[in-house]
C-alpha cells in the first residue's frame, strides 16, 4: 500500500494559489516552482511526480495524455493524473478537494481524472 491521502503535484501552468488553497484545507500539494522544475518538459514533471509519489495536476490535456498512454504501453506506473479544465483557482480547488475527500492514494496510481 503506497499511502492513504493523496498528494499532489501542480504542473507549472496551473495557478500557485491551487496549492495554496489545497495545502489550507489540510492537504500536501507542491508546486513546479517549489520543486526546483520550472522550464522542465511534460515527461520531466510527470516522472518528477511519479517518483515522487504525487499526482500530476495540469492543463495540458493533449501532451499528457499521450505521455499516459507511453506509460501504460511500456508498463511504468505513475501515481496518478489530473487534468483540470482551465477555471478560477478556486473553482479548480473545489473540484479537486471532492477527489481528495473520496478517494486514496493507492485509488488513485495510474489513473487518469477528468475535473
Amino acid at each position: 500500500m503506497r499511502g492513504l491521502f493523496v498528494e499532489l503535484y501542480l504542473d507549472e501552468d496551473v495557478d500557485v494559489l491551487v496549492a495554496e488553497m489545497v495545502r489550507a484545507y489540510g492537504f500536501v500539494a507542491t508546486t513546479t516552482r517549489e520543486a526546483g522544475h520550472l522550464g522542465a518538459s511534460d515527461a520531466d514533471q510527470l516522472a518528477h511526480a511519479a517518483s515522487a509519489g504525487k499526482v500530476f495536476v495540469t492543463h495540458n490535456r493533449v501532451d499528457v495524455e499521450r505521455l499516459a498512454v507511453d506509460y501504460f504501453s511500456s508498463g511504468r506506473e505513475h501515481s496518478g493524473i489530473v487534468f483540470a479544465v482551465r477555471r478560477s483557482p478556486q473553482e479548480i480547488v473545489r473540484r479537486l478537494l471532492l477527489l481528495l475527500n473520496q478517494t486514496t492514494a493507492d485509488e488513485m496510481r495510474n489513473q487518469l481524472r477528468y475535473l
